[in-house]
């Protein structure tokens, strides 16, 4: 089973390019973010884009997902050796891949990157294992080794060979030397505690300078890939004259270490060999066999000394160990070897570096708790604990950070988002190593909230009152009212509406219209305080979200009486038609109430509060008006002198500013009857302030009743005769009798508040053959109408009265034939 909640991997497998490919496939879920691991293997040396696998077939996607996801390839390395095909799902080389460059001696050789889908977000890593191919011949780095050996070496001396080197691994590196046939040396391989391999040639028979003073040979490495490469290298042995004793080294194996910040020259260790020649034979001389070139750049040695210092720059994190083969010689060229193997201890020099694999700049305020809003990969070069990772961000945040994968750190929200409390928040992302002293670095990550319509539109007040003067302009401004939202851009555009009620029956736009923008609230219509006092309206504000979220306010709007309404008489009327007299007794009294002039004023308040002045009148000294009330009364005892006729001018005002007045005539007689009156007041209308052509509107009204009375008696007598002949088809019949009564008739001569009216009453019977006609006197004597026509009515009524009388009369011959 896998580490970390890895399931069981899956394997499946392959042929490509005559190589097994092993593809593991690890799924997991975490954070709301699902991930996996896949591993392929290829060959190193392929070309351009060759395929290296089916990563949507692998990790179970379909391409749609790889599209919308915009899947892509994040890798800390500086060179992309592959590439992602997301039209395809295939991942593919875009880079040569040489395994030697790539891992040198390191095997297996490999290396990872991960593949990142977003909405929802999925993180999976691919690693990639480069399988070597035998691209490298053994090479010695000297094309001749010379030996000086003297011929008195004894049986079994060893002299260690020039290591072939071959960056290949496997079988594809060095596997054997051979030397070649020779009657003095054998060839004796030995295996280093890192599996390479060198030689060494062992004296097996004497040598005798003088027989062979120089020998030739050649050494070859071969490795075991196929076809099979080689290299060789030519040895050069010098025989010298005797040297018995060969330099021995005290310890065949040295130990060290280092710290990897070591300085240059910093000593490391001593290495110690001894020579039992004496003089010349036995100095020896230090020195490093077989060292690779960057090893030479890196450590130092005494070759008087043996003292192994740094030379150069130690890195851990390159190499985490040396070792190095040592060699000591004479004077007489007898050697010894020995290793030396220096540890190189890790320092924490190394601060984490933060990668942010993807992040979302901009996240919707209703986002749940849990949803991921970056993935970052943290990475520390030093090892065990200077290279273990605290990853942490900064304090009262409403975000955590967790670990996913290995090195792997997912950023969520952890609590609900309020963009109208926070809009943005800078997140600070820091690693903290464990080394002594901790190294740290920091990334900060810049997060901005989208607003969502969660505010609705707020009034500041629920409800507002405001006053309008009446006789206002159309389309004035009388009020604004203001609403404020909490969140942003279109979310937070308001448009005000007014609700859609009814004033009195009437829908509220046709007195008031708002702008939907600023609030202002229009008069629509000139207000008129006398039909409308107050009303109230509904504002709704509405913000531009979707869906709208909406608040309502009421408003109430008092409207403002303004003197714009004079006083009304309502008696006396004033007509052109007729004249009211006010009767007053010669023997009336001191205060005696004459009349009372009534006048109402629509306005309201001190605009409504009337005074009553006595404008001018025919004696000023007889009369006055009350301020208050409008009564009309005698100031002093009436006299015989006062004229009969006297007219009085009554001034109505109001109490406005400025204020408004009317005028009435009020016309009163001085006399105890009518006929004492009646010749004076008959000349009464000519008044030449009211109607100038008063005489030719008499004459044409009495010439007018004229033809209309003569009319109706000439109609009244035909109908008279008419039923006379009917009674007497019917005279012997045996009909019931049928009582009828005709309505009271009333003719009304004036239109003054008192009237002055005649009554007549007639019963008639179907077979009684007689009428009765009764003449009512007037109702009341106290008011006396005054008509343009009244003495022509008089002289009319008179006439009629003297035909009734008359025995010759249509109306008595019509009253003998009805007696009949």
């Amino acid at each position: 089973m896998a580490s970390e909640g890895f399931l069981q991997p899956i394997c499946v497998r392959w042929r490509l390019c005559g190589l097994r490919w092993q593809v593991f496939i690890f799924l997991l879920s975490f954070c709301h973010i699902v991930s996996g691991q896949i591993r392929y293997s290829i060959p190193e040396e392929m070309k351009k884009g060759s395929l290296i696998g089916n990563v949507a077939q692998d990790l179970g996607l379909d391409l749609k997902r790889l599209r919308a996801g915009r899947a892509r390839i994040v890798s800390g390395e500086s060179i992309q050796y592959t590439e992602l095909k997301t039209d395809k799902g295939i991942l593919v080389v875009s880079e040569r891949i040489d395994r030697e460059q790539l891992c040198g001696d390191v095997t297996p050789c490999s290396f990872s990157f991960e593949i990142i889908l977003e909405h929802p977000m999925e993180l999976h890593r691919v690693t990639v294992e480069i399988i070597d191919v035998n691209d490298h011949a053994p090479a010695f780095s000297k094309r001749d080794i010379q030996f000086e050996i003297s011929e008195s070496a004894t049986l079994g001396s060893r002299f260690t060979l020039a290591s072939a080197e071959d960056p290949d691994v496997g079988l594809n590196a060095l596997q054997n030397y051979f030397l070649t046939t020779n009657d003095n040396y054998v060839l004796k391989q030995h295996a280093k505690p890192d599996g390479s391999k060198y030689a060494e040639m062992v004296l097996q028979k004497p040598l005798d300078r003088e027989e062979h003073p120089r020998l030739s040979l050649k050494l070859i490495a071969v490795d075991g890939g196929n076809p099979q490469r080689s290299g060789t290298v030519n040895i050069e042995i010098t025989v010298l004259d005797a040297n018995d004793n060969a330099p021995v080294f005290n310890q065949s194996v040295y130990r060290a270490s280092v710290m990897e910040d070591a300085s240059k020259g910093t000593y490391i260790t001593t290495i110690n060999a001894s020579d039992a020649d004496s003089g010349s034979n036995g100095d020896v001389a230090y020195s490093f066999s077989n060292l690779k070139k960057h090893l030479a750049d890196i450590f130092n040695i005494d070759e008087k000394t043996g003292t192994i210092s740094v030379a150069g720059e130690i890195d851990y994190e390159k190499d985490k160990k040396f070792e190095i083969r040592v060699e000591v010689k004479d004077q007489g060229g007898l050697t010894d070897s020995s290793e030396v193997v220096i540890e190189v201890v890790d320092v924490n020099d190394n601060a984490p570096v933060i990668n942010v694999m993807s992040f979302s700049s901009l996240v919707s305020e209703d986002a749940p708790p849990g949803t991921t809003i970056a993935i970052i990969n943290v990475n520390d070069a030093d090892s065990e604990r200077n290279g273990q990772i605290t990853c942490s961000i900064n304090t009262n945040l409403p975000f955590k950070i967790q670990s996913s994968l290995s090195s792997y750190y997912n950023l969520i929200s952890d609590v609900a988002l309020d963009r109208e409390t926070t809009p943005e928040y800078n997140i600070t992302i820091t690693a903290t190593d464990s080394g002594s002293p901790p190294l740290s670095s920091t990334r900060t990550l810049h997060l901005r909230i989208s607003d969502v319509n969660d505010n609705a539109p707020l009034f500041h007040q629920g409800s507002y009152s405001t006053y309008v003067t009446e006789n206002n302009s159309p389309g004035m401004s009388i009020f604004t009212v203001s609403a404020r939202d909490s969140d942003w851009n279109q979310n937070a555009r308001i448009s005000y509406l007014l609700e859609d009620t009814q004033i009195s029956g009437t829908p509220v736009s046709t007195y008031i219209s708002i702008n939907s923008e600023t609030g202002i609230l229009h008069a629509v219509c000139s207000f008129d305080y006398e039909q409308i006092k107050e009303f109230k309206l509904m504002v709704k504000a509405q913000d531009g979200g979707s869906p709208p979220l909406s608040s309502n306010a009421t408003v109430n709007i008092f409207i403002q009486d303004q003197n714009d309404n004079a006083p009304q008489v309502l008696y006396p009327v004033q007509t052109s038609n007729s004249l009211v007299a006010e009767m007053v007794p010669r023997s009336a009294d001191v205060g005696y109430l004459v009349t009372k002039v009534v006048a109402v004023d629509v306005d309201s308040g001190q605009n409504a509060w009337l005074s009553y002045k006595l404008q001018k009148a025919t004696d000023r000294a007889l009369f006055e008006v009350g301020l208050q009330n409008g009564e009309i009364r005698t100031v002093r005892q009436v006299t015989d002198k006062d004229a009969v006729k006297q007219r009085l001018t009554v001034v109505v005002e109001d109490n406005g500013q400025p204020s408004r007045s009317a005028t009435v005539n009020v016309n009163v007689a001085v006399a105890d009857s009518f006929p004492e009156v009646l010749s004076e007041f008959t000349d009464f209308t000519h008044d030449k302030e009211y109607n100038d052509n008063l005489t030719f509107y008499l004459v044409l009204a009495l010439a007018v009743v004229s033809f209309l009375f003569i009319t109706c008696l000439v109609v009244i007598i035909s109908v008279k005769i008419y039923r006379w002949r009917q009674s007497r088809v019917l005279y012997h019949s045996n009909l019931p009798v049928i009582p009828y009564y005709p309505p009271r008739y009333a003719d009304t001569l004036g239109t003054g508040t008192l009237q002055h009216v005649y009554n007549y009453e007639v019963c008639r019977t179907t077979d009684s053959r007689k009428s009765d006609c009764k003449f009512v006197r007037p109702c009341s004597q106290n008011v006396l109408i005054m008509d343009p026509s009244s003495t022509g009515t008089m002289q009319r009524m008179q006439s009629e009265n003297n035909i009734l009388d008359e025995p010759d009369s249509p109306l008595e011959t019509l009253r003998a034939a009805v007696d009949q």
